[in-house]
């Protein structure tokens, strides 16, 4: 059983070291690798007080491989709490990025309070609300982006309204249809492109500042999503509209940074030169 313990551990540790799987989180790692390290300390005293380190039956040399493994466990959890203290970092520093752009919108918003602003949703977190129950998509009516995710009751049908009023160029009404879409199925798989679709039609308006909202929201809601590189191309653009210079000139530099190579990154220069950006 001693040896069949540690050749447990010694099989575990590849899996632990590229933590390839994605529903686990970083502190469902660490509590993981916590626990293999005490399984392992056990089992080593066990050897150290049976004299089976020792002897014939672990091999004289089992306590510096012992040693080794222990090393190795070691350097794994510090890692994994540097890569979850890094991830804090930036999720803290882009939700007060945009907390922070929602608050120079909201200024330059017509009826709009800074003071009644909430707090500001955290970068790729829940969006608090509970989503409806899912059922799946009629065959063929999937929209573009949704990635196979299934979605709830009426929601493709309620999203294709939105699409087709918008095309018939009721920017008004498309524009109020996608902002009550995104109320409507909070973290559905099409709300980014709903928040993309209001931005163009309020920006027809001549609603910049609506439109920059917009652009926002859908960037926020998929920082990683099809949508995200012209969300936050057309979110800086319009920063730049509404006169926050300083702040467009930092959204387009990060344009290239998150998506590089990409067509939005491409038109983000040519707008920041438009700016006068350094």
């Amino acid at each position: 059983m001693r040896r069949f313990g540690l050749a447990v551990a010694l099989c575990l540790l590849p899996v632990l070291g590229h933590a390839q799987d994605r529903a686990q989180t970083l502190a469902d790692i660490r509590a993981e690798l916590s626990a293999l390290a005490a399984e392992f300390n056990a089992l080593k005293a066990e050897l150290v007080s049976t004299g089976a380190a020792t002897s014939g039956a672990a091999g004289g040399d089992a306590l510096t491989r012992m040693d080794t493994i222990e090393a190795t466990l070691a350097r794994l959890t510090a890692r994994t709490e540097d890569v979850e203290l890094k991830l804090n970092r930036v999720v803290s520093d882009g939700t007060n990025r945009i907390g922070d752009i929602e608050y120079r919108l909201c200024e330059v918003t017509e009826g709009c309070n800074p003071g009644n602003l909430g707090a500001t949703a955290t970068l790729g977190g829940d969006t608090g609300g509970a989503a409806p129950a899912p059922v799946a998509a009629p065959t063929g009516t999937a929209g573009a982006g949704t990635g196979g995710a299934e979605l709830a009751i009426s929601e493709q049908a309620d999203f294709d309204r939105a699409k087709e009023v918008l095309g018939q160029g009721d920017f008004p009404g498309a524009a109020a249809l996608f902002a009550t879409y995104a109320q409507s199925y909070p973290g559905g798989p099409l709300v980014p492109e709903a928040h993309f679709r209001r931005g163009d039609a309020l920006s027809q308006l001549g609603d910049t500042a609506g439109a920059a909202r917009a652009y926002l929201d859908a960037f926020s809601a998929a920082p990683e999503g099809p949508f995200a590189p012209d969300a936050l191309l057309k979110l800086g653009e319009g920063l730049g509209a509404l006169g926050q210079v300083p702040e467009a000139c930092v959204t387009l530099a990060e344009v290239g940074t998150r998506f590089p190579g990409s067509m939005a990154a491409t038109q983000a220069v040519v707008a920041m030169q438009g700016f006068g950006c350094r």
